[in-house]
């Protein structure tokens, strides 16, 4: 996919000749809303559920949805054909459109829609059979974490604190409870039963976290929401991270000190066979 074929407002073009204006909002203020979507076989994953929340992070920053279900489908569908790949990543971004500059909405602007796609790029088969390293990270971000908008600064600055770590994430905690990694739901094992922050304002609520409360049903696995502590964090038997990326992980090591017995558990040996077992169910 040397130039890939992007949806920009109503036209197909490739990836190198789509052009937005200067005084777009979602480039000066990052007034906009994305979505990430798996396409595994060209099929989406969890459709239903992206674009529920595409729609309420649409409505929750009072920008008009362009575009029912079915006309995203479409379109995403022909995004999809174009690009030619059989397991590919799309991604929807909507933006407030284009108005002069001030903070205030702007009154009768038309919203910038973009579809782009790119090649699946799961974690390796290593990450999945020995486990990946995190560090904690004091979280800083806004208190709306449960929109998921453009404006990604602090999500930025967490990957890159992990980025200089050389570890795959950075775990995040406020007022010393845990929230989230910095493009990642995550999940604490103890005694075979699974915790995770509760879905509020303070974290986005991936599509996964509502596949591993199915998943762990299925696997007559406990899994309680609720607010948990750094000590429980940093106590627990396994850790797991959940995005539509990474899929499911085993956390090994966490501020370099191993996270249980330093390997992939049994929780997350179970959770992760349900997940491609729900992959090979599309």
């Amino acid at each position: 996919m040397n130039d890939p074929i992007v949806y920009l407002n109503g036209a197909f073009t490739p990836l190198s000749e789509a052009r937005i204006p200067v005084l777009d909002r979602g480039f000066i203020f990052g007034d906009g809303i994305y979505e990430v979507i798996p396409m595994y076989r060209r099929k989406a994953f969890r459709r239903e559920q992206h674009l529920a929340r595409l729609f309420r992070s649409l409505a929750s920053i009072g920008i008009p949805n362009p575009h029912n279900q079915a006309e995203w489908m479409e379109i995403i569908g022909r995004v999809v054909e174009a690009n030619g790949l059989e397991d590919q990543m799309i991604y929807l971004q909507v933006t407030r459109g284009v108005a002069k500059r001030a903070h205030a909405f702007p009154k009768e602007v038309v919203p910038t829609v973009l579809i782009m796609t790119n090649p699946m790029a799961l974690p390796p088969a290593s990450a999945i059979e020995k486990g990946v390293a995190c560090v904690t990270l004091e979280d800083r971000r806004w208190l709306n974490c449960q929109i998921k908008s453009t404006s990604l600064l602090g999500n930025v600055l967490a990957a890159q604190f992990a980025a200089e770590h050389q570890v795959t994430e950075a775990i995040q905690f406020r007022d010393g409870f845990l929230s989230e990694a910095s493009s990642s739901n995550v999940w604490v094992v103890k005694d075979g039963k699974i915790a995770a922050p509760p879905k509020d304002n303070l974290i986005l609520e991936g599509i996964r976290y509502g596949l591993m409360e199915e998943l762990c049903a299925e696997q007559g696995i406990v899994l309680e929401a609720r607010r948990i502590p750094r000590e429980e964090v940093l106590a627990a038997d396994e850790l797991i991270i959940s995005s539509a990326s990474k899929e499911v992980l085993p956390v090994v090591t966490l501020d370099g000190q191993p996270v249980g017995n330093g390997k992939p558990g049994p929780v997350f040996a179970k959770v992760y066979a349900a997940y491609q077992a729900a992959k090979a169910r599309l």
